[in-house]
């Protein structure tokens, strides 16, 4: 069956689908996206998604309706009968003037594409990832810092950059020489039974999965600070960890070369992953 996805108000096949040439997200990566998860046919936390995509269109002065961006999903999601799906949601500025000029885009561009997801194995989760530091550094102070934009070419790099490195991910420190996250992710760490993620301010996306972990943290008694988290920090950490939608939590055994703690994915990586799952369960068996 050829994939349908939802553009502008209409499910139409991917082939069919157009956007225009002059559409300020392809020309100026003026736009906003969220990539989601599903599971049993619900999007986990979708309403947190959908909130933070609206915040940040707010801020740019693209108009979205949250209860159309919520049906525009669940209709794709079913037009393509999937269960377990990868979703991404893109809105941008929409069309505009050959000259740049943002106030020429009457009507966003919305897309909403579902394909079947491919799950990382259990054997990864075992083994855990190999990442880097990333020679490319991060604005804290950038006015799109802690938006998640289709101006995404950073991230791109950093990524191509740990592939070329023979590892899976890298992470990004900013202008001061503090951790922010990974190219596609958010960064935790564990030292002595102490849970830490980078504050927003040092100019990291606020994770919908780094809030749920959060949340987590705080019902199962694990100590949880957000802090400005220094290089040494994260490379001496007993155990570290990634978040995204897609690959939940993840953990990572080699920075750089360098072994963290045993090696293994640690005590509380695991406790945090194993209540994610059930968490997840919870909210989507429907």
């Amino acid at each position: 069956m050829q994939e349908i996805v939802y553009l502008n108000g209409a499910l139409t096949p991917r082939g069919q689908a157009k956007v225009p040439v002059l559409d300020y997200g392809f020309l100026y990566g003026y736009g906003l996206f969220e990539t989601m998860r599903a599971y049993n046919g619900t999007v986990f936390r979708l309403e947190s998604h959908l909130h933070r995509l609206a915040k940040s269109a707010d801020k740019l002065g693209i108009p979205v309706e949250i209860e159309k961006l919520n049906k525009a999903i669940n209709d794709t999601l079913r037009a393509n009968g999937l269960k377990e799906a990868r979703v991404r949601l893109t809105v941008s500025a929409g069309e505009g003037g050959a000259v740049p000029d943002p106030c020429s885009c009457k009507t966003p561009t919305v897309l909403v594409m579902a394909t079947s997801l491919n799950p990382y194995s259990k054997e990864i989760y075992e083994k855990g990832l190999k990442v880097i530091i990333s020679s490319i550094r991060r604005n804290s102070l950038s006015p799109i810092s802690g938006m998640k934009t289709t101006n995404y070419l950073e991230n791109i790099l950093a990524r191509q950059e740990a592939t070329t490195k023979r590892a899976n991910e890298a992470i990004l420190l900013n202008e001061k020489g503090s951790i922010t996250e990974a190219s596609f992710s958010n960064v935790f760490i564990v030292n002595k039974d102490i849970l830490k993620t980078p504050v927003l301010e040092s100019g990291i996306l606020p994770g919908i999965t780094r809030s749920v972990v959060q949340e987590i943290a705080h019902a199962t008694g694990i100590v949880y600070l957000e802090t400005n988290i220094q290089l040494g920090k994260l490379t001496g950490a007993d155990e570290v960890f990634l978040t995204n939608s897609i690959m939940e939590i993840m953990p990572v055994i080699m920075i750089d070369g360098k072994q963290v703690g045993n090696g293994r994915p640690g005590i509380i990586t695991r406790k945090l992953m194993g209540a994610y799952r059930q968490l997840v369960k919870e909210e989507t068996s429907g």
